[in-house]
């Protein structure tokens, strides 16, 4: 027995072992089968183009995943030096703050000493 699938019809079903796998069974009488192959081989070949560009664009999109996360990670990263830089800052000023009000608060008295001088 050469082929245990072909009988004298044509093509018929054969067991099926997973349910993954496709029964096909082409009649003789309503086609060719040549006609029927090549109407299987450009279908295959429409799925095959699909499925090269479904990966590339799943590549694509890859990428730019990889680059969105990179980006991400640089601006967490710029925000922590900020908020040290803007913390330090903070503690500085605080210190300029109170040299801001001494100063103001020594020339307010220095000028209401020299109007009071002035006056008399």
């Amino acid at each position: 027995m050469a082929n245990p699938y072909r009988s004298k019809e044509g093509l018929s079903a054969r067991p099926v072992g997973t349910s993954d796998e496709i029964q096909l069974r082409i009649d003789p009488l309503h086609g060719d089968l040549d006609e029927e192959i090549t109407g299987l081989h450009s279908q295959v070949r429409r799925l095959k183009a699909v499925a090269q560009e479904i990966e590339t664009e799943t590549k694509l999109q890859n990428d730019l995943i990889t680059d969105l996360q990179m980006t991400l990670s640089q601006a967490g990263a710029g925000l922590k030096n900020g908020m040290r830089r803007l913390n330090r800052t903070v503690q500085q000023s605080s210190n300029h703050i109170v040299h801001v009000i001494i100063f103001g608060l020594i020339l307010f008295t220095l000028v209401y000493f020299w109007s009071k001088i002035v006056r008399k």
